[in-house]
């Protein structure tokens, strides 16, 4: 096992999907700028657009994450990286990609009819555009990596890998940690973080980067004012939770974040 090699490859795959991700957001900007009036005619004419480059760009990191795994995989263990393949549907989510891809217009709508200048209207479906494109990426990583990783019955553990500038304190916490492949990477919506597999015969216990650990609670307890390394004050639980969410399946969120519901949607024609 090479840990210079590893550490190639994670950075090599970081920096192609990173990429893939930037390229993608970008143009998908740049057609929902160009709609005009964010019509129901101009939602209709951007889903028919950008629904090729976004399922295109997801075949694209399942194809990715293959052949990374594939080769950490043969590192690990020796032997040839030989990609086998895998199969991405189009609603991941579980949801008609055409109903996702008109959400971000539903926020427009939504701003404009409470008053928000259209300006503001108009950030507020950037922002929920980008929130979109980016789970969908990750919803392909995440299902390859269950492909590859489920079909090898050499790793049973996986760790949490940082990607990107920034990481929240959610996944920072969550990369200390081993995890069984069964239970393979719960995320939260703009999540960009990756895996590693670990061999078998090589469990490190649960706890996997300490002192990461300590600074993480460390930060947890200058944001609440609390601190207990036993997790009782604060109430640990409290902080970090997964949750069951109805599209993406297991969510790492905060357990004030709530989301929305049927009831949260205003009655209309």
């Amino acid at each position: 096992m090479s840990e210079a090699t590893q550490a190639a490859l994670d950075a090599r795959y970081t920096q192609v999907t990173i990429g893939l991700r930037q390229r993608l957001i970008a143009l998908v900007m740049q057609v929902f700028g160009a709609t005009g009036s964010y019509r129901d005619e101009d939602a209709d004419a951007f889903v028919e657009q950008v629904l090729p480059m976004v399922l295109g760009a997801q075949q694209q990191m399942g194809a990715l994450t293959d052949a990374y795994l594939s080769a950490m995989l043969a590192d690990m263990f020796g032997g040839t990286s030989l990609n086998q393949g895998v199969e991405l549907a189009a609603a991941l989510r579980g949801t008609p990609p055409e109903e996702v891809y008109r959400r971000p217009f539903v926020t427009v709508w939504t701003a404009l009819s409470q008053g928000k200048p259209l300006t503001e209207a108009i950030r507020q479906g950037q922002n929920r555009l980008v929130s979109i494109v980016g789970t969908d990426l990750q919803l392909a990583r995440t299902e390859a990596t269950r492909q590859v990783l489920g079909r090898d019955g050499r790793v049973q553990f996986y760790r949490r890998v940082l990607r990107g500038s920034y990481n929240c304190a959610l996944c920072v916490i969550a990369s200390t940690q081993r995890y069984r492949k069964e239970r393979l990477m719960p995320i939260h919506p703009g999540c960009d973080c990756g895996t590693r597999p670990l061999p078998t015969g090589q469990d490190p216990g649960q706890i996997i980067e300490p002192r990461l650990l300590e600074d993480a609670h460390d930060a947890v307890a200058q944001g609440t004012g609390e601190s207990d390394r036993g997790g009782r004050l604060p109430d640990y639980r409290d902080i970090i939770i997964e949750r069951k969410h109805g599209e993406l399946g297991e969510l790492m969120a905060l357990r004030r974040h709530d989301f929305t519901g049927p009831k949260d949607i205003p009655a209309g024609d």
